[in-house]
């Protein structure tokens, strides 16, 4: 079983750059990810343009939902940025795909120590595997249906709703 894995950029894959001290995006980092993450089940890596996700568009929210449609795994993980990351998996949840899709994301740059990104990830991927086709938001350990999840910006964490 394969799973399918979508970059959508977000604080996950963004990359310091030590000449402006700003950070950016380049390539993503989930190549390294998964490497690092040692997953040995199928990975189907696919890098959809990287953007912040509140830069992100309802036409980038499209093309996100028409490469979850078009996938042929029934099984698909979502690095995605976090601020918006409930909205895309409204747009996801809506669209009734009849695939178990997982939007995960972090806080920190995966390339920044203390990061939580390759948690985060190798949680959401393996809860990929064993949930019921619907969206769900995997952050820090919990698992939320798309319906029923917000961002506490206060905090720094998810909760539901």
């Amino acid at each position: 079983m394969t799973t399918r894995v979508i970059a959508t950029g977000g604080t996950f894959d963004k990359h310091y750059d030590e000449i402006s001290g700003n950070l950016g995006f380049t390539n993503s980092s989930l190549a390294a990810v998964i490497g690092r993450s040692r997953i040995t089940a199928p990975v189907q890596l696919e890098e959809l343009p990287l953007l912040d996700s509140l830069d992100m568009q309802d036409m980038d929210r499209q093309r996100i939902l028409s490469s979850c449609r078009q996938a042929a795994e029934q099984h698909i993980v979502i690095v995605h940025g976090t601020d918006t990351m409930r909205d895309t998996a409204e747009v996801l949840g809506r669209a009734g795909l009849g695939k178990t899709v997982v939007l995960t994301g972090a806080m920190i740059p995966y390339e920044i120590a203390n990061s939580d990104a390759l948690f985060n990830f190798g949680f959401a991927f393996g809860v990929a595997q064993t949930l019921a086709p619907d969206v769900y938001v995997a952050m820090n350990g919990q698992v939320f249906k798309w319906d029923a999840v917000h961002k506490d910006k206060a905090a720094g964490v998810f909760r539901r709703c």
